[in-house]
């Protein structure tokens, strides 16, 4: 579901598998295992998937953020 992370900044890097992920603005990027991304806070994260039905993909995501913030606020659906 699209969302965004409000004030946090966010470090995301693939521990295994392959992942798809997309910032509103920018295209579609794939990032296999050791590669990683960044998002700004507020910025606003429109898809995340697995690319595979049948393999798993694991993420370590680090978020920096004041104590008490919340780190994910999902789109209010349609």
């Amino acid at each position: 579901m699209p969302h965004r992370h409000g004030k946090a900044f966010v470090y995301a890097y693939v521990l295994e598998g392959t992942m798809r992920s997309k910032l509103a603005g920018k295209p579609v990027h794939t990032y296999r295992q050791g590669e990683n991304w960044v998002e700004r806070p507020g910025a606003h994260h429109v898809l995340t998937e697995n690319t595979s039905r049948t393999e798993r993909a694991k993420l370590l995501v680090v978020y920096v953020s004041n104590t008490g913030d919340k780190l994910k606020v999902d789109d209010p659906r349609s």
